[in-house]
């Protein structure tokens, strides 16, 4: 199966792993300036963009969360012939972590932004959203999808400076390649409900970079301290006045720290 992957510049492979309910035109001009520096692959995740065509499954078809996350990674794994830098954005960071550890000789670097290797809260883990939150945007997904997504991207950038701007820009890329499929909505909210990556950290040995936002209220900065507390080679960098899409609100800063981790 093709996913479709827009590709800029020339270089060290950089793929970049877009956030549940978007696709890999999100990164904006952030994949362009990097162009001038590494070959960028921006993908549209299976059921995503203009990859709608290749649909994950979701769990009314007796999928669990950790099939439906490998089915990405299967897909994923299988575009690519030569090692990778691997830069995943919320869900796409718990996809990076996963083919990370499943494939380690495919990827590189591992650059996780806005991420958490467990987005629910659990009675061990309380820098999380409350499992109810995630709950009304699921039965809330299959009145009104559209609506849902809007009210996901408002989330996004809550607190974030140029908050107003940020959501203008989100709200005008995500149409820009219509609407996702409902069953990829469906299955993507089942592997942020149900994914729970935290026992796997010690075993990928990539060296990483975690990035996340002071202001982030989807995935809080306490989430990405214990990330790279636990992965075995990491550093973190928390930017000031960014909340969930630092790379949008900041992205000179993180275009900043991408680059110098990635040249090392």
């Amino acid at each position: 199966m093709s996913l479709h992957i827009d590709s800029y510049g020339s270089g060290a492979p950089l793929l970049l792993i877009h956030g549940w309910g978007m696709h890999g035109g999100m990164w904006g001009g952030v994949a362009e300036q990097l162009a001038e520096h590494f070959r960028v692959l921006a993908v549209d995740l299976p059921g995503h963009g203009y990859s709608r065509g290749q649909r994950t499954e979701d769990r009314g078809q007796n999928k669990k969360h950790g099939e439906l996350l490998d089915d990405i990674i299967d897909q994923l794994s299988a575009q690519f012939d030569e090692p990778l830098n691997v830069c995943g954005w919320s869900l796409g960071g718990q996809v990076a972590l996963r083919w990370a550890m499943r494939h380690p000789q495919q990827i590189n670097r591992l650059a996780l932004v806005a991420s958490t290797p467990c987005f629910v809260r659990r009675p061990d883990w309380d820098c999380a959203m409350a499992a109810e939150t995630l709950a009304e945007f699921a039965a809330a997904l299959q009145q009104d999808y559209a609506q849902t997504l809007r009210r996901f991207l408002a989330l996004q950038v809550r607190g974030s400076e140029r908050e107003r701007e940020l959501l203008a820009s989100l709200r005008s890329a995500l149409s820009s390649r219509g609407e996702p499929d409902l069953g990829a909505l469906r299955a993507g909210l089942e592997i942020l409900h149900d994914c729970d990556l935290r026992d796997e950290l010690p075993g990928i040995k990539q060296p990483a970079l975690v990035v996340c936002g002071e202001r982030d209220t989807l995935t809080p900065p306490q989430a990405a301290h214990y990330l790279a507390a636990q992965l075995p080679d990491a550093r973190l960098v928390e930017i000031e006045g960014a909340a969930h899409a630092p790379f949008l609100s900041h992205p000179q800063i993180f275009i900043q720290h991408l680059k110098s981790f990635l040249n090392e």
